[in-house]
């Protein structure tokens, strides 16, 4: 069996060449997508640890396999350590860490408490919500949520693109969903959790939270508390937690603990991913530290100076500025889109996402980026990094409109020009070396071999 003993390097040389090449991209590169970041060796240890050899479907003490005693302890410090983290009595909340990821985690509450063609209402994906939230198009429903849920969303403000809470409040009252969602996906504002309540219980509703995004932010209490308001909160993670890519389910214990549970197993789910949970666990661990406050404060500075910096070289930025980690930025008054700006800033080593603004209609053809400052904030980066970050973006996108106003009209034509012209090859080519060389001045955590 010396196939079973040999490094990756030996057995696979192959695949580990490409994750070794991944590896130098993210050191190289600046990484702007909101929802990454980069974990710390602890977690990865877990992850690829002996836990991830058992199988072990059910709950602490109600598993259906032998040989559960530890992976039971380890679940139950996750479920210590999350309630700990953010304050809850473990009287009257609970918690279920199973979700394989957020996107389930949701689901199962879904599953568990509306039921199948129950009402439910989540912000809108264009204007910053998640997919699933409920969306769908005129033409077809794209997320399962609103294949098998009835789907109502709420919007923002075309104008401010802030939430209009006086719209959702109208349209709670004529739908009467089970379910509102506070949560977003690409929204730089806090959420007005007491304002949600305030109609949940007008229309006799459950409120969920979804923090996926947040859920750093409110451990080291930089962010408004759902969990004074709502009756569930999810979340991811892997974004500002920076934890394993995994999901966690919290409830009110009254009445929802039996139906959030049952819904995870068996409902949706087999065996959990304990070596997943064990680094839920350890990354609980670490957001109850002081260093971990302090980074989720320089989170937020690094955030406010991208979105400043980049209003002052003459970007529109949505809402005017940021709460949080996100910055949500409109390209379309420079004469620019989403599609092209990501196509240009990911040629030069920067990696964000093209993202729909308020008042987009189509969401592949999308008018913004959506940026966001966790993962660099975690390689050290601090105010004065994020000048120079800006100054790179800016220079991305004018080279995007040069090579927008010299090629066809169509992103294909676009991408050709982008391909084809020595010009602006060779210009990619040096700001990508400007890039990297700044980037490469920044350590990464964990393994130093990948």
């Amino acid at each position: 069996m010396e196939i079973l003993k040999k490094t990756l390097n030996e057995n696979d040389p192959e695949l580990f060449n490409i994750i070794k090449n991944e590896k130098l991209r993210q050191k190289r590169g600046l990484e702007l997508i909101a929802s990454e970041n980069f974990t710390s060796l602890s977690v990865l240890q877990t992850l690829g640890s002996c836990l991830h050899n058992k199988y072990s479907e059910g709950y602490p003490g109600q598993r259906y396999y032998g040989g559960n005693e530890y992976i039971d302890e380890v679940e139950r410090l996750c479920q210590q350590r999350a309630l700990e983290t953010y304050g809850l009595d473990s009287d009257k909340w609970g918690v279920n860490v199973q979700p394989y990821s957020g996107s389930p985690a949701n689901l199962a509450v879904y599953t568990g408490v509306v039921e199948p063609h129950g009402r439910i209402m989540g912000l809108d994906l264009p204007d910053g919500g998640h997919l699933t939230h409920g969306y769908y198009t005129e033409k077809k429903k794209i997320s399962a949520t609103a294949m098998f849920f009835e789907s109502l969303p709420y919007k923002v403000n075309p104008e401010t693109g802030l939430i209009d809470y006086d719209q959702l409040s109208t349209l709670a009252g004529l739908f009467k969903p089970k379910l509102i969602i506070a949560g977003i996906s690409c929204y730089p504002r806090d959420l007005d959790y007491k304002r949600f309540r305030e109609i949940a219980d007008q229309n006799n509703s459950f409120l969920m939270a979804d923090m996926a995004h947040v859920s750093g932010l409110v451990a080291a209490k930089l962010a408004p508390n759902p969990f004074e308001y709502c009756d569930i909160v999810t979340t991811t993670t892997h974004k500002t937690l920076r934890g394993p890519r995994a999901g966690i389910i919290f409830y009110r214990k009254d009445d929802l603990e039996s139906k959030i549970n049952q819904a995870v197993f068996p409902g949706l789910q087999g065996g959990p991913h304990n070596h997943a949970i064990a680094g839920i666990a350890t990354a609980l661990k670490q957001a109850q530290s002081p260093e971990f406050k302090e980074y989720q404060q320089q989170v937020k500075l690094n955030a406010k100076t991208l979105a400043k910096e980049l209003a002052d070289r003459g970007y529109s930025i949505v809402t005017g500025g940021t709460d949080n980690h996100i910055v949500w930025v409109n390209l379309r008054p420079a004469k620019l889109d989403g599609s092209r700006a990501e196509r240009v800033l990911e040629e030069i080593s920067i990696a964000c996402n093209k993202n729909t603004v308020p008042g987009d209609t189509k969401p592949l053809n999308p008018g913004g980026i959506r940026l966001g400052t966790p993962a660099l904030t975690t390689r050290g980066l601090k105010e004065c990094d994020f000048q120079k970050v800006a100054e790179f973006i800016h220079r991305g996108c004018q080279l995007a409109l040069d090579i927008n106003s010299r090629s066809g009209p169509t992103l294909k034509d676009f991408k050709n020009k982008l391909a084809e012209d020595p010009e602006f090859q060779q210009r990619i080519k040096d700001l990508k070396k400007e890039v990297e060389s700044f980037a490469e001045q920044f350590s990464l955590p964990g393994f130093d071999e990948f």
